[in-house]
């Protein structure tokens, strides 16, 4: 598979000492779907917004990321404008504070086309009722004249997908885009995802293991800024290779198996933004912790662990 995305020891940094992602390297091939699953505050959202030059004005931003061959760390305000929508674009995961509440759902998508667009306003306005006919949503003419707090969550989650795509971009990031959807709605947009991205690259940001299983391919998971496991879906969801991989899954509910009691939880929490780290940023946490653990491993063979379990012993288990 052709890498369309490569990411190589991406670091974002809020002044001295103050890391909030540690070297990050990715790689996403056109068609594919990589998924960066982690808790809340190790640096998956940081890493993808650093991807577009959206990180916050105080980060400084280092390392490689490479699309189709273009760098894009590193590039100016304006350059990159010209990259956004028409090679990447991006899916928050609150549509109701990235949609302008003040401006029509239709004229906010005809906007975005007249930045890529020569073509005329009622043009415009034509193709973006076209757009979310595209992303499902029904009675599209007479939405696109409605305001963003007239639609449901799912709604405004589709008017976010269909801006993100009106570009035909290569790159597709979503951070986080079904957090605040029920279920029954989470399943539509991930199925919508899943037709719209087939010859996308598709970089999908999230916390919910249930999720990956649904939508990616491969699966990159990230702990205090750097990414310590890495693998296929199946490899790494039924035979996890990290400690702290292994203890996500053991916190995922299992609807045919139900819990007798509380579910396992991880316990302590993901070391600070700027917390000095010394040795693998998971000891503290590992039950498998010894003194090897003092120095921090190197991401060998799709993990970064002192002592990973072995797949071929988990299949004989």
């Amino acid at each position: 598979m052709t890498e369309l995305l490569e990411v190589q020891d991406l670091k974002v940094s809020f002044g001295a000492g103050r890391e909030a992602v540690r070297g990050v390297d990715l790689t996403v091939g056109r068609g594919e779907t990589l998924a960066v699953v982690g808790e809340s505050g190790c640096g998956k959202s940081l890493t993808a917004l650093s991807l577009l030059g959206l990180e916050p004005a105080a980060a400084q931003v280092t390392g490689s990321a490479k699309l189709a061959g273009t760098e894009l760390i590193g590039r100016g305000e304006r350059e990159l404008r010209r990259l956004r929508g028409t090679r990447a674009a991006m899916i928050f995961q609150d549509p109701m504070s990235s949609l302008n509440p003040t401006t029509r759902i239709g004229t906010q998508i005809a906007e975005v086309l007249a930045i890529h667009s020569p073509t005329r306003r009622s043009a415009r306005l034509r193709q973006a009722v076209e757009l979310m006919e595209s992303v499902g949503i029904t009675d599209a003419a007479a939405r696109a004249r409605q305001m963003p707090h007239e639609l449901s969550g799912g709604m405004r989650q589709r008017v976010m997908i269909s801006i993100a795509l009106a570009g035909s971009p290569e790159l597709l990031i979503a951070d986080e885009p079904t957090t605040a959807l029920d279920v029954t709605v989470q399943a539509q947009v991930l199925a919508l995802l899943r037709e719209r991205t087939r010859d996308t690259a598709l970089l999908f940001i999230t916390h919910d293991m249930g999720v990956v299983a649904e939508i990616a391919d491969r699966v990159a998971v990230m702990y205090a800024g750097k990414v310590v496991e890495t693998g296929t879906v199946r490899e790494v969801l039924e035979a996890p290779r990290h400690p702290y991989t292994a203890a996500l899954l053991r916190s995922v509910p299992d609807p045919d198996r139900p819990a007798a009691g509380e579910l396992p939880t991880i316990p302590g929490q993901v070391p600070a933004v700027g917390a000095v780290l010394e040795g693998c940023p998971f000891r503290p946490r590992c039950d498998h912790a010894d003194e090897t653990c003092a120095a921090a491993p190197a991401l060998v063979e799709g993990v970064a662990c002192w002592h990973p379990v072995s797949r071929e012993s988990q299949e004989v288990a």
